[in-house]
């Protein structure tokens, strides 16, 4: 593959908890209905987690008054603002295709006991962008009477000679 798609792709990976097949997750995602933006939850086990790096997506199942719904989510998508691991499931399989076919107490999946201690892990970007060269910084505003006015810092140079003599006097 290419450098330059490479490092594009390596720009958007994000940091996520690890979980495989079996575990249940809280996905806190944002979704957009007219010019309304909100946060909603989809909890369920992880049946499948497929592809790798920017493309890598991640399947959740849950049961949804008695009727299994399946969602797809992009792995490192900005939409996705939180991922919570809810349990560890022990499973012996990558893909859990099986328990589609499977209802109520049959779809459960054993909970893992183990005695480590989950590690949180924010949502954020796993490489921090590369800073921009040749930046203008933009005027501040500072608010008087109600109307934001630009104020920009004043560029001051300083000569070696005068920053010595704090009077400006020229020197003998």
């Amino acid at each position: 593959m290419s450098s330059v798609i490479e490092s594009l792709e390596l720009a958007q990976l994000r940091r996520v908890p690890n979980f495989d097949a079996g575990d249940r997750l809280r996905v806190h995602f944002q979704v957009i209905e007219g010019a309304r933006r909100r946060t909603q939850v989809f909890e369920g086990v992880v049946i499948k987690r497929q592809g790798h790096g920017a493309r890598e997506t991640f399947t959740v199942r849950k049961q949804s008054f008695g009727v299994g719904v399946e969602r797809t989510f992009p792995l490192h998508s900005p939409k996705i603002e939180k991922i919570e691991v809810a349990a560890r499931g022990d499973v012996r399989r990558a893909k859990l295709y099986y328990l589609r076919s499977r209802v109520g107490k049959r779809a459960r999946v054993r909970e893992r006991r183990s005695t480590r201690p989950e590690e949180v892990v924010a949502h954020e970007l796993l490489h921090a962008p590369p800073p921009v060269e040749d930046a203008v910084p933009a005027p501040t505003t500072e608010a008087g009477n109600g109307a934001d006015v630009a104020v920009s810092e004043p560029v001051v140079e300083t000569d070696e000679a005068a920053a010595s003599d704090p009077a400006g006097a020229p020197e003998e």
